[in-house]
């Protein structure tokens, strides 16, 4: 089977140095809303997002 061609608009973030805690803390966090890390990160992140666009703070992007 041939492998999927990846979406012409995502990038790629990786962060080092996390806390051990931290990282546990958002694994839990993630379990416990049914989602993977990479999903409630992401979804914590798209809400800040939308915060400071409501208040004028970030320029809306493309969405």
């Amino acid at each position: 089977m041939p492998r999927k061609s990846p979406a012409k608009d995502v990038g790629t973030l990786n962060i080092r140095d996390v806390p051990k805690d931290t990282l546990y803390c958002v694994k839990l966090a993630a379990t416990g809303e049914r989602r993977t890390a990479k999903g409630f990160l992401l979804a914590l992140a798209e809400g800040r997002i939308q915060e400071l666009e409501k208040n004028g703070q970030l320029r809306k992007g493309n969405n």
